[in-house]
């Protein structure tokens, strides 16, 4: 099969981790493990998050004294598609020995008019409390918002378009390449009207709606969405909390799940089975294998036909 697989923001760093180079080095083993055993039999193209890093480089920058200006929030993203790509590249090359490996600093198209820019809600960063995050707020120009254990940087999110470099990536596969690609969603850009010139723009496009939509114009038979959480729960962290082990994209969006957490995955999901007819999965990283040979995890599967 042709598998797109999503890596979370917390496959390099977990929450309340440091953001030191050598606890990312130290994550990454268990990454490399659990996409090998799946590459030895599949075609793979893999796509990450970069919440923690973008917001490490988001925050330095703002307080360099040498800079007249903190750097844009496309090009932090383009570094962290390359450090992060170096990671996955260099490790995967030594689990999988003979096997073409390419990371690929790649572009997301959005809409200039998106109405995302003007409400920001995709979070960026570490988590602070209340008092912390609002001065930082007052002193950087951030807009902030309430996470699940804290207060973080909130940013514009607006709806991928394309992946500019789709075509490579596609040829890059059919030359036997694992791809990694679209980090953090991809380098957001937008495209002139008249000449088609691409110009970065002050956001971050969702990871997984991006491994979705890449996903589908790769068509791909299998979207793996990895996570720190064994599948998908209705009523998380409720007495009521239920494992959800199947589920056709209608019954994903009936669910409510919030959108800065559960939300953005199950509806990518639910996106690439609806417009390919194909499989996708949610589950947790360790269990990639197992997941999608349908041992774990929660499966997405087309609705069935109305006869």
């Amino acid at each position: 099969m042709r598998i797109v697989i999503a890596l979370g923001g917390n496959a390099l760093l977990h929450r309340g981790e440091r953001p030191d180079a050598a606890v990312q080095l130290a994550n990454i083993d268990r990454v490399t493990t659990a996409i090998a055993a799946l590459a030895t039999e599949h075609e793979i193209v893999i796509t990450h998050g970069n919440g923690p890093q973008i917001g490490l480089l988001a925050m330095e920058s703002a307080a360099d004294p040498a800079l007249s200006a903190p750097y844009p929030l496309d090009l932090l993203g383009a570094q962290t598609q390359g450090m992060i790509g170096s990671l996955l590249a260099r490790t995967l090359h030594d689990a999988l020995p003979g096997r073409r490996i390419a990371a690929l600093v790649t572009h997301t198209l959005v809409r200039a008019d998106d109405p995302a820019f003007e409400h920001p809600t995709k979070f960026v960063g570490q988590v602070y409390s209340h008092g912390v995050a609002s001065a930082l707020a007052r002193r950087r120009g951030w807009h902030i918002g309430a996470d699940t254990t804290g207060w973080r940087r909130v940013v514009p999110s607006p709806a991928p378009e394309r992946i500019v470099e789709t075509d490579t990536i596609h040829d890059l596969l059919g030359c036997g390449t694992l791809v990694i690609c679209a980090g953090g969603g991809g380098v957001p850009v937008t495209a002139d009207h008249d000449t088609g010139a691409l110009t970065g723009a002050e956001a971050v496009v969702d990871k997984d709606l991006t491994a979705a939509l890449l996903a589908e114009d790769l068509k791909a038979d299998f979207l793996l969405i990895l996570t720190d959480v064994p599948c998908v729960y209705s009523g998380y962290g409720t007495p009521d909390q239920q494992p959800v082990l199947g589920a056709t994209p209608a019954q994903l969006r009936g669910g409510g799940f919030m959108d800065g957490s559960m939300g953005p995955k199950t509806e990518a999901a639910a996106r690439f089975v609806e417009r390919t007819g194909g499989l996708a999965a949610i589950g947790a990283l360790d269990a990639a294998y197992e997941i999608v040979h349908g041992r774990s995890g929660t499966l997405v599967r087309p609705d069935l036909p109305v006869v």
